[in-house]
């Protein structure tokens, strides 16, 4: 049996939501959900009492009420002020019961003050108060009100979970509903699953609510919520990533620019570029907002391994390879730096250094790392020919995955991430982006997300749907002449529409489909 944890189920919602599958649809088959496993064990005509929360959790009983009403005799029970509800969904729902004023009565009762008498009398009563939000001990009125629930000898049954048990953990959070039955929606969570946790379980029922496929396999506005941070007002410097860009060389100084104002961009709060003296004088020029840490040389080499590795220890992530260039010594000291530095860093590996690779696949197994080769890099890398197909894109990356032990992000047409077992695809992006430097602006976002989540995969998930976002949106208002540096510009705007499932699927280029037809 599939189980997933709240974070999951959330960025099937969102992404359902850009699917086009309304968080309104979602919450209104749920409802019908309880409402027919309901049908199934209570006779018509039984007294039946349903407790709200203010949530979206209230808004699924709120619906199941709606949807037994006339076949039984309904109260519903808000256990907060109307103006307290807190989501669009349940408000609606909300109001659609208040129209039902010959087949359900309602309650206003904030303090709890109502629904024990009501309780007492119940033949079945839905524990519609907590859903899979719940933080925190349980206070007043809602501990009273539960206890008054437990109390009683009705039939009781679960919206989700029971309220009061974390969904995740199983724990307890001082009380909570022991329910005859809990009717849980498209998976169970592994709170649900714990030892110890029947009393208030009763007979769990998994019953789908109208999540597509799709929406555990694109990527979208979930997978960016999941690692979004939210910022303290006490925070200090470096709370938001610290990235470090090793790149540059005599002849290619804008990459390792690109990506390292990409990762500011994005949200990191500090962004420094290791680059040769003289292309460091450059790479300077490009924006004060740059750190810039010189070496000797004119390309990266063995001497300056040992001063890369000491440094690369000062930074949360590490992005290897924009504009680096191929010379041999170059590709070893890549190699040597990968040998001497911490197992466990985090890393984005890019561009030239994925050549380095080649030689050695084994030298980067120990760390947390995202490679970001196109089509002919992976060739390069493992040998192995992508073909055009979606299926033999996959394939050849979770092949790689699989050899590396790290997170693969190939990028292309659809872009395929893997981390050789879960498979993500993003249809964001458009042929404008063929222009060199999009991969050095998607290399620094994935950075920048990875020091947040620490996460490779999460992180490759959401950066290449926001970078691909961001292109889009400059196609639409430049068409397809697009500049890297546009895309650092519209960064913000993206990153802000990923979090709007509605509105950001609105952005993109008509003429652009991401699968063949027919």
């Amino acid at each position: 049996m599939r189980v997933l944890t709240t974070t999951e189920l959330r960025v099937l919602e969102l992404n359902s939501e850009y699917l086009g599958v309304a968080r309104m649809m979602l919450m209104e088959n749920a409802g019908a959900a309880v409402a027919r496993v309901i049908r199934s064990k209570v006779e018509k005509g039984s007294r039946l009492v349903a407790v709200c929360g203010p949530g979206n959790n209230g808004g699924d009983g709120m619906v199941a009420a709606r949807h037994l009403a006339g076949d039984y005799n309904v109260t519903t029970v808000l256990l907060a002020r109307p103006e307290r509800i807190r989501s669009r969904e349940a408000r609606a729902n909300w109001e659609a019961l208040k129209s039902l004023e010959l087949t359900v009565k309602l309650y206003v009762d904030p303090i709890g003050s109502i629904a024990d008498g009501l309780l007492q009398k119940a033949d079945v009563v839905i524990d519609a108060i907590f859903g899979t939000g719940l933080r925190g001990r349980i206070a007043s009125p809602y501990k009273e009100v539960i206890e008054a629930m437990n109390s009683t000898d009705a039939f009781k049954v679960a919206v989700d979970v029971p309220s009061g048990l974390n969904p995740d953990t199983g724990e307890i959070h001082g009380v909570a509903v022991k329910a005859d039955i809990t009717v849980t929606f498209h998976a169970p969570k592994p709170g649900l699953l714990k030892h110890g946790v029947d009393e208030y379980i009763g007979e769990l029922i998994v019953e789908p609510i109208g999540i597509p496929a799709e929406a555990g396999l694109i990527c979208g506005p979930g997978d960016v919520s999941a690692i979004k941070l939210n910022r303290s007002p006490w925070s200090k410097k470096g709370d938001y990533g610290r990235i470090l860009v090793v790149g540059g060389s005599r002849v290619f100084t804008g990459a390792p620019a690109l990506a390292a104002l990409a990762s500011l961009r994005m949200g990191a709060d500090l962004a420094a570029v290791f680059a040769p003296k003289e292309a460091s004088l450059t790479i300077k020029a490009y924006s004060p907002n740059l750190i810039v840490f010189p070496y000797k040389g004119e390309y990266l080499s063995l001497e300056n391994v040992d001063e890369l590795v000491k440094l690369a220890e000062k930074f949360d992530v590490v992005v290897v390879g924009p504009g680096l260039g191929l010379e041999s010594e170059t590709l070893e000291a890549v190699l040597e730096f990968f040998s001497k530095l911490t197992p466990g860093k985090r890393l984005v590996v890019d561009a030239d250094a994925l050549k380095a690779l080649a030689r050695d696949l084994a030298v980067i197994r120990g760390f947390k790392a995202v490679l970001t080769p196109h089509a002919g890099e992976l060739r390069i890398v493992s040998g192995i020919k992508v073909g055009e197909s979606i299926d033999e894109r996959v394939e050849a990356a979770k092949a790689l995955a699989k050899a590396v032990n790290s997170t693969v992000l190939l990028k292309g047409h659809v872009d395929v991430i893997t981390d050789g077992e879960k498979v993500k695809l993003n249809r964001t992006g458009n042929p404008g982006m063929t222009v060199g430097g999009t991969g050095d602006v998607l290399s620094g976002v994935t950075a920048t997300l990875l020091s947040w989540s620490g996460d490779p995969f999460r992180a490759a998930s959401a950066a290449a749907f926001i970078n691909g976002l961001a292109g889009d949106l400059v196609a639409l208002r430049k068409g397809y002449h697009i500049l890297a540096t546009d895309l650092l510009d519209a960064l913000p705007e993206a990153y802000k529409l990923s979090l709007n499932p509605s509105k950001c699927r609105e952005v993109r280029p008509p003429e652009t489909g991401w699968l063949p037809v027919g």
